[in-house]
This record gives structure tokens, C-alpha cells and sequence, in this order.
């Protein structure tokens, strides 16, 4: 069934993986040939990643055991059946010979060492450079997977990057040692979609030079369309198909590959809509496709009154650098004098590549950040004038649902106690047993069962996780929700009916929506506007129509050209992008100019250019 012409390098026979009692991998089989592409996709909980850690031999450090079953990592020497070896043999091929990109790269990166560090340590370790050779070599690795400043992004630490700029930091962590196998496990989650296209086309450059294998596990069936040379669908730890990228596109066979395809959201599809749409969506029952839901106009956004929330002229800034006397010299211009209301019943999205300040303005409003100027108001009453009661009502009735859900969930509490926490703080139900109906309400609203309020989050996959932090920031019933990239981790079957809820609960209880996103096929069927940001300003603001279907500033066209299509037949050159890539970091006597905007349009708002 698949392509045999190149030879191959990997090969999973017959595994089975168990947890205690649960088997969560049933008899998997799949090869993985030389300077080929293989896509593992299937929805959240369906093995995939356990799969991939599995072949690294890291599973086991969760407790996994293997009843059946070989991996078989073909080198010059012969075959090496990976799960007879030791951990110190395991050690040894690791990051040298196969190399991972982790999911959740805040989990991934250590929080204690810097960027430079962490990357020069497997330089040293596998090809024996000292730290001098290390430290230059981490510098051309992290200009490859175009981060900005490359050379000062080396003494920083996690923390002090974006999610998408950690996520690249690990891309180049796995190719540092240009390994033969590269599994990457949601490579593209964190990033925005030009960023995206540009580390497919280095990915695809470096397998091509290095004629490397790529195991790539995502719920992006356009990155799947655009990258892969063969897919296995997984569902429940099984195999249900398995063929050439363009035979599975084209012509799937099994019910769920039928289901996940036909839920991926199609930019352009919304075309002529005046509103955002509620749609039915396929789900299997008794093996079979079933349409579920209506498909409905969601006219929600009540602009007759107040804003909800008002900010004007929005300032925040970082100081970076500072000389021997402990004078600020340099400083990161996170958000640059951003303007917009959010009214009720709204949903504005805010895009923008990795970087751009959108996730700086959603902490700012829920006061994690401090702004340095301008004004944020909530229901006419600025923060500046809140009284201590006022910003505790304020943490209940603003929302916000971080980017990794992991980072965000306390690792030694369960979920059901994560989730009745809000309830509790805000005095909001009485009563255990009411507080834990509510949670057990709260948990099937989003797609899991009253059993799961016993488990901690280690035990849930990323996107289950991520379901899990929605739940609780509906626990207090919000007025706002600040989502950050809250779909960012889910695959698109669960994206499609959480999509659907965010709508759903906004049209029941009126709840207003900042949604953080790069997705912009996302943005489309859930916004009423958009705003556009570049560089920590906005590039265009207007209603979703006028933005992604008459986009007016470069960036917006350059931004919705990058989006990748669910069509293998479709072949687009991603070409790199040329010249200095902009950094938000400034000397301090070097102010950004600040654009000015055209309303080319009622409502439509566009940079000047400069």
C-alpha cells in the first residue's frame, strides 16, 4: 500500500502499549521509509503521541509497558529491534539518530537554563563541540527557524519567550545533531501561519539534504495535505486506514477519516456570510456518519450598547538589557499604542504572527501583566479606579484560557478540584454537592464524563487538557472569555464541536470573546471582527468580512496567503522569506513610530503605510 521505492528506515510491528489494565495502543503496524514523510493523525486520545514516545523508548517513564510488538531502526550495522535495548543504549541514539519535537515546548524546555544552555548541551553531547563551537552553532540553528536576535535570544531563558518562539527553539533542538529519524509531535501547534509555512519548507529543505525520515503527528490535515507523503488514521489506539496523502484526501475509506476530513475548517467557506456560523458536524455512531447540530447564524454582538471593555492607547513594555550601572538600555515594544472596544455578545479575534503582542494584551487585561500606559476599562469603570472588591468581581466576570493547558493546571490537584476552585473562590454555588454537580455539568459540556473530575492532568492528552481548562474558565460565569490560542490543541474534531460550544454558551448567556489565534480558517467561522497585529500595533481592524474577505494592508494578504489547504493536489510554493527578520526590541533612545490609521471603510480600519 505504501511507497517502497526508498528503503526503510523504521518500521512498528505488531505494538501493543498498556497503562496498568488499559491497553491504549492495540496492534499497531506502520513503516517509515528514508527522506519520506509519514503523518500520524487521529483525534485527541487516540495514541498518537504515545506511539511517537514509544518509538523514542520514553514512555515508560509514565509507567508504560509493551505486552507485543518490535520497533525496528534500521542503520548501516542492521536492524535494531529499539525496544530490546537499554536506556543507556536508548540514550546514545536519542537526539543523535532520532530526534523529537515535544508538543508543549514550556514542559519541554528547562525553566532554570537558557535558550543557549539548553541547546549547546546535546552540541557537545553527540557531536563533541566545545561551548564556544556550541554556542555558534545554536546561533545559525535558531536564525534557520527565523527567530529574531538570535544571538541575545541565547542568554534568555523559557519564560521569556512567546509560545510560538519556544515551539521554533525546539524545532532547532531536534535538528541540531541533523538526525535520521525527526518524529515531531505537533511541530506547528504554537505557531502562526506564516511562521508555520516557513518551518515546513526548512523541515522539508533539511530532509531533502539529509535524506531524513519525519514522523509527523498533528490534528492539521492542510499541513498533513501539504507535507506528508503517506497518513495513518488513528482512532482509539488502533489503525483504521492507512494509504498515500492523496489516496486518504481524495477517497477515504473508514467513517472516521470520512468525519475528521469533513470537519476541517475551510478559509473562504464563510464567504458572503454577513455573521459567524454555528454548523452541523459528523459524528459515528454505531460506525456510521451522522450529522449532528444545525447550522445557524450567530448575530450575538449587541453594538446598540456600552463596549464591555474598552482599551485606548494601550502601552506595554519589557526592559531586556541594562548596563553596568543598572540603567535600562534596551527594552521589548511588546504593544504599542492599541486601541479597540469588545462589546457584548462579541467575538473579535486578534492575529498576528508569534511575537506580536496578541497574548501581551490578553495578560494586560487580566491584569498578569502591568500595562505601562493607557487605559482599560471594564463596563465604564476604569482599572486605575477599581477598588479592591471591583478587581476580585473583575477575575470572575474576565475569563482567560492560556495557550498550554498543561503550564496552567495544578499537576497535584485533579481536575474536578481545579475546576469547582472559581466556584469556591467566588462564593458562587453552596454546597459540595451542588459545587460538584455543577462540575460534573461542566466536564460533559465539553466533550468528557463525570469520571474524569478524579483524574489529575498527567493522566489527559493535550487536547483533553485544554478542554479541561475551558470548563473551569466557565465555572464562574464570565462575562468575557480571553481565549489564547484555547483551539491551538485540539484536533479538528474536537476544534469543530468546541467551536460550536464557545457559540453555543455565547448566544445562551451573552458572553463576550477575545480570541487569540492564528488560525485563520478559525477566526473566520467564529468572529464578528478581527484586528490585525504587526509588530505590537494594529496593521487593520474591521468586521470579519471586510478583513478576510477585502484585506487591504500587505501583512493581512501575507498573513491569509500563508494558510495551508486540506488539498494534496494543490501544490504551493512557500518560498523563505528574505532580508531581517523585525524585532520588537528596541535601545531605549529608539522610540517605534507609531502608524496611523485610514477608515477606507465604515468600520474598516487600515495602517498607513510608513
Amino acid at each position: 500500500m505504501l511507497d517502497n521505492s526508498s528503503s526503510t528506515i523504521l518500521a512498528v510491528k505488531n505494538l501493543s502499549v498498556e497503562f496498568g489494565p488499559s491497553r491504549v495502543i492495540d496492534d499497531l503496524s506502520f513503516s517509515v521509509h528514508q527522506g519520506k514523510t509519514l503523518a500520524i493523525v487521529g483525534e485527541s486520545g487516540s495514541g498518537k503521541s504515545i506511539t511517537s514516545q514509544s518509538i523514542m523508548r520514553l514512555a515508560e517513564t509514565s509507567g508504560a509497558q509493551y505486552p507485543s510488538g518490535q520497533i525496528l531502526f534500521s542503520t548501516e550495522e542492521g536492524e535494531t529491534d529499539l525496544l530490546s535495548l537499554s536506556q543507556d543504549e536508548m540514550r546514545r541514539i536519542r537526539g543523535k539518530d532520532i530526534a523529537m519535537i515535544f508538543q508543549e515546548p514550556m514542559t519541554s524546555l528547562n525553566p532554570v537554563f537558557t535558550i543557549g544552555d539548553q541547546l549547546s548541551e546535546s552540541l557537545s553531547l553527540h557531536k563533541k563541540l566545545s561551548k564556544k563551537e556550541a554556542l555558534e552553532e545554536s546561533s545559525k540553528l535558531l536564525k534557520m527557524v527565523r527567530l529574531p536576535d538570535a544571538e541575545d535570544m541565547l542568554k534568555r531563558y523559557p519564560h521569556q519567550l512567546s509560545g510560538g518562539m519556544r515551539q521554533r527553539v525546539m524545532i532547532a533542538m531536534a535538528l541540531a545533531c541533523r538526525p535520521k529519524i525527526l518524529i515531531a509531535d505537533e511541530p506547528t501547534t504554537a505557531l502562526d501561519v506564516t511562521i508555520q509555512a516557513q518551518i515546513l519548507t526548512i523541515l522539508s529543505d533539511l530532509q531533502k539534504e539529509l535524506n531524513m525520515a519525519v514522523i509527523f503527528i498533528t490534528h492539521d490535515m492542510g499541513v498533513v495535505a501539504e507535507i506528508a507523503d503517506d497518513v495513518v488514521v488513528m482512532l482509539k489506539g488502533q489503525k483504521v486506514e492507512e494509504g498515500p496523502v492523496k489516496d486518504i484526501f481524495t477517497s477515504p475509506q473508514h467513517p472516521y477519516t470520512q468525519a475528521l476530513l469533513s470537519a476541517v475548517p475551510k478559509l473562504g467557506s464563510m464567504t458572503g456570510e454577513a455573521f459567524p456560523k454555528r454548523f452541523p458536524i459528523n459524528s459515528i455512531e454505531d460506525g456510521q456518519l451522522r450529522l449532528v447540530g444545525e447550522e445557524k447564524a450567530q448575530n450575538t454582538a449587541r453594538y446598540n450598547e456600552k463596549p464591555l471593555l474598552s482599551v485606548k492607547n494601550l502601552v506595554t513594555r519589557f526592559d531586556t538589557k541594562k548596563d553596568f550601572w543598572g540603567r535600562v538600555t534596551h527594552r521589548v515594544h511588546a504593544v504599542e499604542k492599541v486601541s479597540f472596544d469588545i462589546y457584548p455578545g462579541e467575538t473579535l479575534a486578534l492575529v498576528g504572527e508569534s511575537g506580536s503582542g496578541k497574548s501581551t494584551i490578553g495578560r494586560t487585561i487580566q491584569q498578569l501583566q502591568a500595562a505601562t500606559s493607557g487605559e482599560i476599562s471594564f463596563e465604564g469603570n476604569p482599572f486605575y479606579n477599581m477598588s479592591k472588591e471591583d478587581q476580585q468581581k473583575l477575575r470572575q466576570e474576565i475569563q482567560y484560557i492560556f495557550q498550554d493547558p498543561l503550564a496552567s493546571l495544578d499537576p497535584r490537584k485533579t481536575i474536578g478540584f481545579s475546576i469547582a476552585e472559581p466556584i469556591k473562590t467566588h462564593k458562587l454555588i453552596q454546597g459540595e454537592a451542588n459545587i460538584q454537580k455543577r462540575v460534573h455539568e461542566l466536564l460533559e459540556r465539553v466533550g468528557l464524563t463525570a469520571e474524569h473530575a478524579k483524574r489529575y492532568p498527567h493522566q489527559f492528552s493535550g487536547g483533553q487538557r485544554q478542554r479541561i481548562c475551558i470548563a473551569r474558565a466557565l465555572a464562574s460565569n464570565p462575562k468575557l472569555i480571553i481565549a489564547d490560542e484555547a483551539l491551538s490543541a485540539l484536533d479538528v474534531s474536537i476544534q469543530a464541536q468546541i467551536i460550536n460550544l464557545f457559540m453555543e454558551l455565547q448566544e445562551e448567556h451573552g458572553i463576550a470573546y477575545l480570541f487569540i489565534s492564528h488560525d485563520m480558517a478559525v477566526v473566520e467561522k467564529m468572529s464578528h471582527r478581527v484586528a490585525v497585529l504587526y509588530l505590537g500595533q494594529i496593521a487593520e481592524l474591521g468586521s470579519r468580512q471586510q478583513v478576510l474577505e477585502t484585506p487591504t494592508h500587505s501583512y493581512t494578504k501575507r498573513l491569509l496567503s500563508a494558510v495551508p489547504v486540506a488539498d494534496p493536489t494543490i501544490e504551493r510554493s512557500l518560498g523563505r522569506l528574505t532580508g531581517e527578520i523585525p524585532s520588537p526590541v528596541r535601545h531605549v533612545s529608539d522610540e517605534p513610530l507609531i502608524v496611523s490609521h485610514t477608515e477606507v471603510a465604515p468600520g474598516h480600519f487600515v495602517a498607513d503605510a510608513s
